[in-house]
């Protein structure tokens, strides 16, 4: 046999030299591994260079660099007065400013814009900050008393009625709406040998409901005759209101138990008592600013907030229609999703803007600013509802009937288990929507609504102002807005996504 020695296992010469580890951290190791690690990145890098070069860079050479930042009018911005290439305008940005953001709204009562403007920056925050406490009394405030504080600092006026007169007043509207209906029946039927005679009892029974309606509630409105003819009819409608509220929690509470709630409920009227004093609602409140003189970032705010909120509940309720075991229910849904989702948003704003009055009683006026978000409202609702419908869909059926075992009914199950996983699970579905929602809200300028396009457009027409950069500067600074507000929106989603869906990387 071979001797078999230590050597024949043991090298003998040193080994050569390896290459230094390619570098993967920092600027070089970006360059090296992610833009130039292959022919086809070479290329898409080489493309990407020179469309930043022919775009990025000629843009912020006009925006920064060519720009004039200094002047009283358009001859400051006239390329033969600057002796060289003019770029943005800017001057003519800060003579419009107020225009803008405000639109035609007074100028002495801006600060009242300005003041909403902070209330909603004071109670927004919290709620995107996770880790502070007091969620529900942050979101109590933000979406129910934070509307009512605006409506009164940006509209202005007093309260004619609170509480007991207002229900008062919608249910005897409501009466006399089906009265009017069930007349026209009536007289739809006249003259109709069958089928006349089926809407003529039709519209007879639907009078007769009308005319029940009307004694039902002829104790309230003796009670808002008596509280309009007092010396205090704010006050007195506030106490009555506070005390029939209190004594509805105290019985649905079961009485000592509820004791918390009417604390609540006692707490809530002490903070509407104040509200009214400090903003004298009760000595016809502020002057009335009509919203025909709104505008600028003001109405894209007052538009995109409110279709944003009322989306959210809208889309909830017609998903969950759309999925119910009642036929009526289902077919609503489905027909309404189906109808707004067929048309454009355009068609849907004309429909509110001219043709919603007439569904409504003749003594009933609504603004043209409503009409406008009650559309905007209804559309992104019927596009949020399949958003939401296909978050649903994701939940197992096993989650539902886990739950049903347990004793939960439908409406426990729905709210604290299935609803809460199927909007975990379309977050980024619901900001698209309402990233999407926030720039159509330039829209309502068909609708005669000046938003801050439509603002924009408006300061053309200033002859005071009139240069070849005008536009470009404008539509720039409006572009930047936009971007800044859905770029804050995309990341925040990621945030929020990232939180609750932390589980899932472990």
């Amino acid at each position: 046999m071979t001797d078999i020695t230590a050597s024949t296992f043991i090298r003998q010469d040193l080994a050569g030299e390896r290459p230094a580890p390619v570098k993967t951290t920092g600027f070089v190791g970006f360059v090296r591994t992610r833009l130039l690690n292959s022919s086809t990145n070479i290329l898409l890098t080489l493309v990407s260079a020179l469309l930043i070069w022919f775009t990025v860079i000629p843009a912020l050479k006009f925006l920064l660099v060519d720009a004039v930042w200094v002047g009283k009018d358009r001859e400051a911005c006239l390329a033969q007065n600057a002796g060289h290439t003019v770029g943005a305008c800017w001057p003519y940005i800060s003579a419009k400013f107020g225009q803008f953001m405000y639109g035609f709204y007074p100028d002495a009562e801006r600060w009242r814009v300005n003041l909403t403007y902070g209330l909603a920056v004071v109670l927004l925050a919290p709620l995107l900050i996770p880790r502070l406490p007091a969620k529900g009394l942050n979101a109590g405030l933000f979406f129910f008393a934070l509307p009512v504080v605006a409506f009164f600092l940006l509209y202005g006026g007093g309260l004619e009625g609170f509480g007991v007169s207002w229900t008062t007043g919608t249910l005897q509207l409501f009466a006399e709406s089906i009265d009017t209906a069930g007349n026209a029946l009536v007289r739809a039927g006249d003259g109709v040998p069958v089928i006349g005679m089926l809407l003529w009892l039709l519209g007879k029974l639907v009078v007769l409901i009308g005319m029940l309606a009307s004694l039902v509630i002829w104790p309230l409105v003796w009670v808002r005759n008596e509280l309009q003819a007092s010396h205090q009819p704010v006050w007195n409608d506030l106490a009555l209101t506070a005390i029939v509220v209190t004594a509805l929690v105290f019985v649905a509470g079961g009485g000592v138990r509820a004791l918390r709630s009417v604390i609540a409920t006692a707490a809530t009227f002490a903070g509407i008592a104040i509200v009214i004093a400090i903003m004298g609602l009760d000595r016809h409140g502020l002057a009335i600013v009509d919203t025909r003189l709104w505008g600028g970032m003001l109405v894209t705010l007052v538009v995109s907030v409110i279709g944003i909120v009322a989306s959210m509940p809208i889309g909830i309720a017609l998903a969950l229609g759309r999925r119910s075991t009642i036929p009526l229910i289902r077919i609503f849904s489905i027909a309404f999703i189906e109808l707004v989702r067929g048309v454009p948003l355009i068609t849907v704003l004309f429909f509110a803007t001219y043709m919603l009055p007439l569904f409504l009683p003749g003594n009933v006026r609504v603004d043209g600013l409503v009409r406008a978000l009650i559309g905007v409202a209804l559309f992104s609702g019927a596009y949020m509802a399949e958003v939401i419908r296909g978050g649903l869909q994701a939940i197992p059926r096993g989650q539902a009937e886990a739950a049903s075992a347990l004793g939960l009914s439908w409406w426990k199950t729905t709210s604290f288990i299935v609803l809460p996983q199927a909007l975990r699970h379309v977050i980024p579905g619901i900001v698209n929507s309402f990233i999407s929602l926030f720039k159509d809200t330039s829209l309502v300028s068909i609708v005669a609504l000046f938003d801050l396009l439509g603002s924009l457009k408006a300061s053309f027409a200033d002859p005071v102002w009139a240069t070849p950069t005008t536009a470009f500067t404008g539509f720039a600074f409006t572009g930047m807005i936009y971007f800044a507000f859905c770029f804050g929106m995309s990341r925040y989603s990621l945030l929020v996504e990232r939180r609750l869906n932390a589980h899932r990387r472990n």
